[in-house]
């Protein structure tokens, strides 16, 4: 016999099996669809419900240099979504240990979840059920999906917002952290700075008690009133004059110094005082790093387990299991007929 009339031998096989043996595989799909609708109700699966928040990294720059630095010169604006690289930096932070800590610990998740401490592994299973059901996603279209599925509609809806908070309290936590130190080192410097010109001042008031304004100009008039009370030999004056030249001689080197040192200096806190603004912004104001396109809402149906998809999926599974343990039989039933009539011959 050929290949061809083996597959329409076997193909009519099936055929005439199903058909003989219709009515058991009848009573075998009506129980997988009734075993199946018990075993996917509440009473052994726990319904899930399912909540979503989809949201945008804004495009990543600190408040200072974005807001009221005329120094820094950026291609981006606060307001603008961010790309790629911050899309990868949003996901790379909601799936790290502080937001999973800051999640299970503000929803109690090992009690919400019923894992007692007893049990065998708790912290692993617990680790297994949050990854199971808090899930982050990039879109395509370059957003972030938090997705979390829970017994609770309410509180699933609550994880994923709060999700979305705690990655703004934890991006603003660790860019305070080196924002809070760049601080202290600026507020240092430009103290410090303050602090000198503030001893340089007090040295030239000093200088100004004993009559020392201004060097250059006080010794080009004090020099040409000496000239004229010499030529009225007025020896008076002349002294008067001579004492002023010599306070000016004594300090007037330490006051030329002194001026420009303080020039200097204050040109330098200009530009020390508007790095000392930018990062006092930067340690003390905190704003949003992310938009929020689609906030979480409690879901009305639950999402989890899908009955139909199980129904039919287990019903299928039955009828082909049945079919094939009956063609197996059938199968041997006509091999041990062939041997018996073998063996009667």
């Amino acid at each position: 016999m050929s290949e061809k009339e083996n597959k329409v031998f076997d193909s009519e096989f099936i055929l005439r099996l199903i058909v003989k043996n219709k009515v058991t595989l009848l009573v075998i799909a009506v129980a997988a669809v009734l075993l199946s609708l018990l075993f996917s109700s509440p009473l052994f699966v726990t319904p899930l419900y399912k909540s979503k928040v989809v949201l945008y990294p804004t495009s990543g720059n600190s408040i200072s240099k974005a807001l009221i630095s005329t120094t820094f010169q950026s291609g981006k604006d606060m307001l603008e979504f961010g790309e790629v690289e911050q899309t990868e930096q949003m996901l790379q932070v909601l799936n790290s240990d502080k937001v999973r800590a800051e999640v299970i610990r503000r929803f109690n998740l090992k009690d919400h979840y019923g894992i007692n401490d007893n049990q065998k592994y708790p912290l692993t299973q617990l680790g297994k059920t949050y990854e199971s059901r808090i899930k982050f996603r990039r879109t395509e279209y370059g957003a972030v999906r938090i997705t979390v599925l829970d017994h609770n509609a309410d509180t699933a809806a609550l994880i994923a917002n709060d999700i979305a908070e705690i990655f703004d309290s934890i991006m603003n936590a660790m860019q305070k952290e080196v924002a809070i130190k760049a601080f202290e080192v600026v507020e240092k410097a430009y103290l410090d700075l303050k602090n000198d010109m503030d001893r340089l001042e007090d040295s030239l008031n000093m200088m100004r008690r004993h009559g020392v304004f201004d060097y250059e100009s006080q010794v080009e008039m004090l020099t040409q009133q000496y000239a004229i009370e010499l030529g009225r030999s007025n020896k008076q004056g002349i002294d008067n004059i001579q004492k002023k030249l010599d306070v000016l001689a004594e300090y007037g080197g330490a006051f030329h110094s002194i001026t420009e040192m303080l020039d200097y200096d204050r040109q330098q806190l200009s530009l020390v005082k508007a790095k000392y603004e930018e990062a006092k912004v930067d340690a003390t104001q905190t704003v949003p790093h992310k938009f929020i396109v689609s906030a979480a809402t409690p879901a009305e149906r639950k999402s989890y387990p899908t009955v139909w998809l199980v129904v039919v999926v287990t019903t299928l599974s039955a009828l082909l299991m049945a079919l094939f343990v009956m063609i197996v039989m059938e199968k041997m039933k006509t091999l041990n007929r062939k041997e018996d009539n073998g063996t009667s011959k």
